[in-house]
């Protein structure tokens, strides 16, 4: 499958030997493990750190002071401000989901480039937005599914296309954890570390609850986008990777809250199935709070053809023919610890620089010095991270959804079509885009 977003719509290439400098958004956990990459980068310096928590932001400035003899990098809330810093050549969103999209158009209108953490919208209006700005603009936009940048992955999807298992008609994925109840929140003054204001963003204004930060916002649809989006997301886009499609002309979706009566409005238990023009199926399987694996795998992806099947994760894969014997299998010269990004890694040294997360953003900033062509541009990555949330509004409304393929908007269903977007906090909305 081709990338649309050719080289030469990168405008202001920077030289081989030219220091790039960074901005970092949202360093709590995601962000940290981009910073402890980037610092053993060669020609890379983080200019800024910008997160709404000052512990967060604090801590993170003292870790890189200590680590990156350069330069110190400067402390800064507000993201607007980010943006407005002409000595800023790229940044680096990792902040809560809600602010991806509005993030990455107001860093391309301050002429930066974008390392945006998938899921890269909040909704599909927001993913059409993305693609237009970054057509307009013409910076380089990189999405943080890293497994794209997989050497095994690569080599997979080359293999599957040279018909090493014949003709490729279905894939599934899965995802299994155990995460706990979210409990039942209160509406409380928020913490005198965060700025509440700030980490809304571009949502429309609600009181602070006591059971959104750090992390479970995800739960929430006014902030998150559920696990399909938050996991699924990784490996639904191998699986549309592998098979060579575009969009589905069917979605459905099963599944429910079912483990704990609390706050959580997304599902912890969900199958959404894809159907594609040319007889081809995908199908995601998340499991939130039973952590069961499949294959020995917490989570993984299956390619099923007709001379045989492909099992790969972010580690391995392994090819099989139709008599479940192996007829090819590749490793990853250096794999993360099963369920952690937390050990150092053997080329770095440094906790965080994981592999997947080298590979992808050598890539990125390939991308920006020489123009070389993204493994994961948002043109084509929007069409899994709209999977994603077809996925939530067909569970959400429980029908089946029929799709335009051509667009992948939704046919013949206008209350459907009402999730299609979201209101914006005045002076937020990301406009100027189209």
């Amino acid at each position: 499958m081709s990338i649309a977003s050719s080289a030469l719509s990168y405008s202001r290439i920077i030289g081989a030997n030219e220091r790039i400098n960074v901005a970092m958004t949202g360093v709590r956990s995601r962000g940290k493990r981009l910073i402890e990459t980037i610092i053993g980068m060669k020609d890379t310096n983080i200019a800024i750190i910008c997160d709404v928590a000052s512990d967060i932001l604090n801590a993170r400035i003292e870790e890189v002071s200590k680590t990156q003899k350069k330069s110190k990098p400067i402390g800064e809330k507000d993201f607007r401000k980010v943006v407005e810093n002409k000595d800023i050549d790229a940044v680096f969103i990792s902040s809560p989901d809600h602010t991806h999209t509005p993030f990455a158009i107001m860093a391309m209108q301050g002429d930066k480039h974008v390392y945006v953490e998938k899921p890269l919208s909040h909704n599909p209006k927001e993913g059409e937005l993305l693609i237009a700005a970054q057509k307009k603009y013409g910076k380089v936009v990189q999405v943080g599914n890293q497994q794209r940048s997989a050497p095994t992955s690569i080599q997979a999807v080359k293999d599957i296309g040279e018909g090493i298992i014949g003709d490729v008609y279905s894939a599934k994925c899965w995802y299994a954890a155990r995460r706990g109840s979210i409990g039942t929140g209160k509406t409380v003054p928020a913490p005198d570390w965060l700025d509440w204001d700030l980490w809304q963003g571009p949502a429309p204004r609600r009181p602070y609850q006591d059971n959104y930060v750090h992390y479970n916002w995800h739960w929430f649809w006014h902030w998150g986008t559920g696990e399909v989006n938050n996991n699924g997301l990784h490996e639904l886009d191998v699986c549309r990777w592998a098979l060579g499609v575009g969009h589905p002309i069917k979605v459905f979706s099963t599944g429910g809250r079912f483990f704990f009566d609390d706050d959580w409005e997304f599902y912890d238990t969900q199958t959404v199935t894809y159907e594609y023009e040319d007889n081809k199926t995908i199908t995601w399987e998340g499991h939130s709070c039973n952590g069961l694996r499949q294959y020995e795998r917490g989570r993984g992806t299956i390619i099923y053809g007709t001379k045989g099947s492909i099992l790969l994760d972010r580690n391995a894969y392994y090819a099989y023919d139709t008599k479940r014997e192996t007829i090819k299998e590749m490793k990853e010269t250096e794999t993360a610890p099963k369920g952690t990004e937390t050990a150092p890694s053997k080329t770095t040294g440094l906790v965080g620089a994981v592999p997947l997360n080298t590979y992808h953003m050598n890539n990125f900033f390939g991308a920006i010095r020489f123009g070389d062509q993204l493994n994961s541009a948002v043109d084509d990555v929007n069409k899994s991270n709209l999977m994603c949330h077809l996925g939530n509004i067909a569970q959400k409304l429980d029908t089946p959804l029929t799709i335009d393929n051509r667009t992948g908007r939704i046919i013949g269903n206008d209350f459907a079509m009402q999730m299609w977007g979201r209101e914006y906090e005045p002076g937020w909305e990301p406009k100027g885009s189209i």
